[in-house]
């Protein structure tokens, strides 16, 4: 394994998976900067990702594989992969058709926290797409 300095400061590409063998993956919109969503990679997940150059994710509650899009046709194209100083956490700047979120959002951060208590949200963008008409089961 390597070191710190080398994990830190070193130009090898190291990804340091959690003990679930996942690593945190951002999506950001790669024109606008708009952070799009949070997702898991695991080894095999990361390597199709470099390897095809469109995003695929690891569904934790499907325990599977998930190329972002198959279902809903809302692709990421990815343009560049960035990695933090712990090579923990990766920033991926992606190409995207269409809404985000399968929700119907461009965005999986559609609202923000409204009152000084943290206890209520508002909404801070409108819907792009009705996913009643692209999920089977939104």
């Amino acid at each position: 394994m390597p070191d710190k300095k080398q994990i830190e400061e070193g130009l090898d590409f190291t990804p340091q998976f959690d003990a679930n063998g996942l690593i945190p993956a951002i999506a950001q919109d790669a024109s606008t900067g708009q952070i799009l969503m949070v997702a898991y990679m695991n080894r095999e997940a990361l390597e199709q990702t470099i390897a095809t150059g469109n995003a695929v994710y690891y569904s934790r509650s499907r325990k599977k594989l998930w190329k972002k899009g198959e279902q809903s046709g809302h692709f990421q194209k990815v343009r560049q992969i960035l990695v933090d100083c712990d090579q923990d956490c990766l920033i991926l700047k992606v190409e995207v058709n269409a809404g985000q979120c399968h929700t119907g959002y461009q965005s999986c951060f559609y609202r923000a926290i409204e009152d000084k208590a943290g206890k209520k949200l508002k909404l801070i963008a409108k819907k792009t797409f009705d996913p009643r008409k692209i999920y089977k089961n939104p």
